[in-house]
C-alpha cells in the first residue's frame, strides 16, 4: 500500500511538471504578440526566425517583437534597433542572402523578397525616433509588391489594367 502511494505521488508530480512545461510553450504558441529580448531565450528561440538571429546588430539597444494578425491572416517577426538610423548594413546583409529590393513597397519601407511570395521583409528607418525598424511579414497568401499600373508600364502598355 505504501509503494502504491509512492508510485502514484511520483507519477502526480511527473504529469504535474509535464503540464507545466508544455503550458508555457503552448501559450507562446497561441499568443497574440510577444515582446522580448535575446536574453529571454524560450521565446527568442520560439519566436525568431533565422534571418533575424543572423542580422547584423546595427545597435547595441534592440528588441524583438512578435504579432500574430488575424484578418487575412499574418505573422510579423521584427526587431527594434535604437539609437541608429543607418539601415546600410541590414540592405547589404539582405542582398548578400538573395533578397531582392522590390520597386514599391506597401508600407512607407523599403521591402525585400526571396523566391517566398508569403515573405516580405520591410526595412523601415525613422530618423525622428532614431530607430530601424526591420520586419519579416509571413502572409497566409501571396503579396504583390507591384500594382498592376507598374506590371503594364513595364511590358511597354500606357494604359493601367483592371
Amino acid at each position: 500500500m505504501r509503494n502504491s502511494f509512492k508510485v502514484l505521488s511520483f507519477i502526480a508530480i511527473v504529469a504535474g511538471a509535464s503540464t507545466l512545461y508544455a503550458w508555457s510553450w503552448l501559450k507562446m504558441g497561441f499568443a497574440e504578440s510577444a515582446r522580448y529580448t535575446e536574453q529571454d531565450k524560450k521565446e527568442y528561440d520560439f519566436y525568431t526566425p533565422d534571418i533575424l538571429k543572423n542580422i547584423p546588430r546595427i545597435s547595441t539597444r534592440y528588441e524583438f517583437h512578435y504579432a500574430n494578425i488575424s484578418g487575412p491572416a499574418s505573422l510579423v517577426h521584427a526587431i527594434h534597433f535604437y539609437d541608429t538610423s543607418d539601415a546600410s548594413e541590414i540592405n547589404r546583409y539582405l542582398k548578400a542572402s538573395g533578397y531582392k529590393k522590390q520597386p514599391t513597397c506597401i508600407v512607407e519601407a523599403d521591402c525585400w523578397q526571396k523566391q517566398d511570395p508569403n515573405e516580405v521583409i520591410t526595412v523601415g528607418t525613422f530618423s525622428d525616433l532614431h530607430m530601424v525598424l526591420v520586419a519579416v511579414n509571413e502572409y497566409s497568401l501571396p503579396v504583390e509588391m507591384e500594382s498592376p499600373q507598374l506590371r503594364a508600364n513595364a511590358k511597354g502598355s500606357s494604359t493601367p489594367t483592371q
